[in-house]
């Protein structure tokens, strides 16, 4: 998972809790003030309801224009009554007309009740306060009571819930696009870092060359180190095989002039043989084998330079070569590595082809197919296993095509390939090299 895609997670997980969390508190506290809101409004109604009231001879009587119009008003969703101490109602609302309101409760002197009541289906608030009302003749136990349904609040409930939700969705939406923006702004150096490696890696550049930010300036300083020292360490390890090969021939090569003419033929296989491991070994070590990063090599311009030369070096045998090879494909490796290896191929189907010498390469998926043939005389198969050995000297090779096939075995190893001889459509051998 990608570091970007990480955050962008995180950051929407917790949006989602925090938006969630804000959401469920301003509604309780939205859903909390409107009923109190309710509360007090009925509370009101109830007082002026109580203000209005006057007792004519045990009878409760009422101003003729009630206070409240949705009083007066049949099923408007406000109801009152008042009931006597033995909850008989002794007065109720025009409204109370073609409704079934909650019926009204019969409480002692003081108290006072809030409840929340369902009838056919509807909800309703209703508020009873007992009162002992005295006359100059006597003292009656009364209770009023108002009741509200829950039509109007659930509808103001509802509007304000939708409201809430398309304003933190929007918001939710902003953060997440003012996010994706500082993100993608606060993550470009790393972006551009990997460009950078990208493009070293293709051989476009060999170096980090852009200024970052401090927190990742350190990182591709020590990049830039590594990679320095690499090239420094390869470049001294080849002059040191150089220095070493010079100062090898030359003993060798007194030595070899010293036993020219000596008696013992021995003497010269030996040194010969000297020769050939010595330089067996050194282009064994100094094969660089695979790697990622460097610049990508065109095989066919490749092949084309190795066929000059070799053109020129059998000029006397006019060989006829064919190339099967895309502009585009590329060899992702060490450069001196592809030379030595199309080199040795190539020289050894020169030393052996009749008229012909075809060379092809491809790309499939992830490895690279490089192909010649000739229409020699090809190669037996015993001396095929042979020359496929592991570790095989480069004494022990078929002449013609030991100290080659034993380089080009090397570095197909090197870089975790595979080497296949077998006969070819031409006649001769083919030889294939897989990487």
């Amino acid at each position: 998972m990608s570091l970007n895609l990480r955050i962008n997670l995180s950051a929407t997980l917790l949006l989602v809790i925090f938006i969630s969390l804000t959401a469920f508190a301003l509604d309780r506290a939205f859903y909390e003030s409107t009923e109190s809101a309710l509360r007090d409004k009925l509370t009101s109604q109830l007082y002026a309801l109580m203000a209005a009231a006057e007792i004519d001879e045990q009878q409760i009587v009422m101003p003729s224009s009630e206070l409240d119009a949705l009083l007066g008003l049949p099923s408007s969703g406000v109801y009152a009554y008042i009931t006597d101490s033995n909850a008989q109602i002794q007065w109720q609302s025009s409204s109370v007309l073609s409704a079934s309101p909650p019926p009204p409760l019969s409480l002692n002197g003081g108290e006072k009740r809030f409840t929340k009541s369902s009838t056919d289906n509807n909800n309703f608030y209703s508020l009873a306060y007992g009162i002992n009302w005295s006359t100059d003749t006597q003292s009656l136990a009364l209770t009023f009571n108002i009741s509200s349904d829950l039509e109007s609040f659930n509808r103001q409930i509802q509007y304000y819930r939708t409201t809430l939700l398309g304003w933190l969705l929007a918001m939710a939406i902003l953060l997440l696009l003012s996010q994706a923006f500082i993100l993608r702004w606060g993550l470009s150096p790393l972006r551009k870092v990997g460009h950078e490696l990208n493009l070293i890696e293709s051989g476009e550049q060999e170096r980090i060359v852009k200024n970052y930010p401090l927190e990742i300036n350190r990182l591709t300083q020590n990049i830039n180190q590594l990679l320095q020292q690499e090239r420094d360490q390869k470049t001294r390890y080849r002059n040191a095989l150089g220095d070493l090969a010079h100062s090898l021939k030359t003993p060798l090569a007194v030595l070899q002039g010293g036993v020219r003419n000596a008696a013992d033929p021995s003497l010269q296989e030996q040194i010969d043989r000297m020769n050939n491991i010595v330089e067996y070994q050194l282009q064994r070590a100094s094969t660089a084998g695979s790697t990622s990063i460097g610049k990508a090599v065109s095989i066919k311009l490749t092949v084309e330079r190795m066929l000059d030369s070799l053109n020129k070096v059998y000029q006397e045998k006019n060989i006829k070569t064919e190339i099967s090879i895309a502009d585009e494909l590329k060899f992702r490796g060490d450069e001196g590595d592809l030379m030595e290896l199309l080199g040795n191929l190539m020289d050894n189907a020169f030393k052996w082809a009749k008229q012909v010498i075809h060379v092809s390469a491809m790309q499939k998926e992830s490895h690279l197919y490089i192909i010649v043939s000739d229409d020699g005389p090809g190669i037996a198969p015993d001396q095929v296993e042979l020359l496929l050995q592991r570790g095989i000297r480069a004494d022990q090779g078929v002449a013609g095509h030991g100290i080659g096939l034993s380089i080009i075995g090397n570095i197909v190893d090197a870089y975790k390939g595979q080497l296949d001889i077998r006969t070819s459509h031409l006649g001769g051998a083919e030889v294939q090299v897989i990487i």
